[in-house]
C-alpha cells in the first residue's frame, strides 16, 4: 500500500499492510534536535526518512494581528507576551450581556487574510505520495472561551446562554467562510482535514455533556458536513479525558478522533478499541506526557507493538499530543517508527 491508500483504509478501518503512522507537527524549537538526530535538514527529509504517511497543511493566515488562524480573533484585554495564549485571560465580551454588543467587536474577514493562491501553493509544495490533511483547526468553542475569559465564557453558557450563543455563532461563520476559502482553492489535493476543540481535563470533560450538545455540538456538525462535501475525511482533536462524548463525536460524522491521550480517564487504548473501534478510527496512543519525555526507546517499541496488536486497522500511530515538544527524546520518536522502513522513497 502506498501512503494515500494506507490512510484511507486506517479511517475506514479497513485491513492496512501495517499500521498508519503520523509524526504530528513538532514544537519549531524541537525541531534542531530532531534533525540532528536523523541526520536531515529540513521537515520533508525528516518525514521522509521516517517513512510517515500524513504530511499537515496549515491554512496559510496573515492579518496585522496573526500569522496563524488559531489566533485569528484579538479578544484580550491584556495583551499577552508574544506566543502566550490568551484562553483564560479577560476577554473582549467579559462585560456584555446584550447580544446586540457582538457587533462591538473588529470581526477579521478570512478573506482578507487568506490568500487562495497561497493555499495551493501550500499544498502544492507538499511531496507527491502523501496523504494531504488540511489543518483549520476551526476552534469554534475555545475561541468562545477566550472571547469572554474562560470562567466567564463557561458562566455566560448557564446565565446568559444568548449572549454566548451570538458570540460563538459569529466565531462559527468566521471558520465556515474560512474553510471554504482554503477548500476552495485546495479542492481535489487534500485528503483529510484536522479541527476541534479541547473539551477534556486530564481526568474529565471540562463541561457537561448536555452544554456541549446545546452549545457546541451543531457547529461542529456544520464544520464537518463542509468538509464532508469536499470529499475530506474529518480528524477531530479534542485532548484530555473527552469518551463520554466519543458517541457524539460519531454522530456528527468525525471520522477520526484524535488523540487517544493514554493517561487521561477513560482513555485506556483497549477500552476505546472494545467501545467504539467498529464505528470510528483513532490517531495518537503513544504517551507524550511520560512515555516519550522519560521512557526508553524500549518502553516506547513495547508501546507500539501492544497498540499494534490492539489495532490491526484503525489506528494512526502518533504521539498523543500532536505539538512534539523540546523535552521529548528524539530516539524515542525514532522508536514509534522502527518497524517501518526508515529509509527509502515513498512507495
Amino acid at each position: 500500500m502506498n501512503h494515500i491508500e494506507r490512510f484511507l483504509a486506517t479511517a475506514e478501518r479497513r485491513p492496512v499492510d501495517h499500521p498508519a503512522s503520523w509524526l504530528g507537527i513538532p514544537d519549531p524549537a524541537a525541531l534542531p534536535k530532531l534533525y540532528s538526530h536523523f541526520g536531515v535538514g529540513d521537515m520533508i527529509a525528516l518525514k521522509a526518512r521516517l517513512n510517515d504517511d500524513i504530511f499537515p497543511v496549515e491554512v496559510p493566515y496573515h492579518s496585522p494581528t496573526s500569522n496563524a488562524i488559531y489566533a485569528a480573533f484579538d479578544f484580550a484585554k491584556n495583551k499577552p507576551a508574544p506566543g502566550e495564549r490568551t484562553l483564560t485571560t479577560p476577554g473582549f465580551f467579559e462585560d456584555m450581556s446584550d447580544p446586540a454588543d457582538v457587533e462591538k467587536f473588529a470581526w477579521p474577514d478570512p478573506a482578507r487574510h487568506i490568500d487562495p493562491d497561497e493555499c495551493k501553493k501550500a499544498v502544492d509544495a507538499v511531496p507527491p505520495g502523501y496523504a494531504i490533511m488540511g489543518v483549520v483547526w476551526a476552534a469554534h468553542f475555545q475561541d468562545a472561551c477566550a472571547a469572554f475569559g474562560m470562567e466567564s465564557a463557561l458562566i455566560k453558557m448557564m446565565t446568559e446562554p444568548e449572549m454566548f450563543r451570538a458570540v460563538i455563532d459569529r466565531i462559527l461563520d468566521f471558520y465556515i467562510k474560512a474553510n471554504k476559502i482554503f477548500f476552495e482553492a485546495t479542492k481535489g489535493k487534500l485528503h483529510a482535514v484536522l479541527m476541534g476543540n479541547d473539551f477534556g481535563s486530564q481526568t474529565c470533560l471540562m463541561l457537561s455533556p448536555a452544554l456541549l450538545r446545546e452549545f457546541v455540538f451543531e457547529g461542529i456538525r456544520r464544520l464537518v458536513n463542509q468538509a464532508k462535501g469536499y470529499g475530506l475525511k474529518v480528524v477531530y482533536h479534542s485532548c484530555g479525558a473527552i469518551s463520554e462524548i466519543i458517541p457524539d463525536l460519531i454522530g456528527l460524522g468525525v471520522d477520526i478522533i484524535h488523540p487517544i491521550q493514554a493517561l487521561a480517564t477513560g482513555m485506556e487504548p483497549a477500552r476505546l478499541r472494545e467501545k467504539f473501534g467498529a464505528r470510528v478510527s483513532f490517531c495518537g496512543g503513544i504517551d507524550a506526557q511520560n512515555l516519550l519525555v522519560r521512557g526508553t526507546p524500549g518502553e516506547v517499541r513495547a508501546k507500539v507493538c501492544e497498540l499494534k496488536t490492539l489495532f490491526p486497522t484503525g489506528l494512526i500511530l502518533s504521539p498523543s499530543h500532536e505539538a512534539i515538544l523540546p523535552d521529548t527524546a528524539p530516539a524515542n520518536i525514532e522508536a514509534i517508527f522502527t518497524t517501518q522502513p526508515l529509509r527509502g522513497s515513498l512507495r
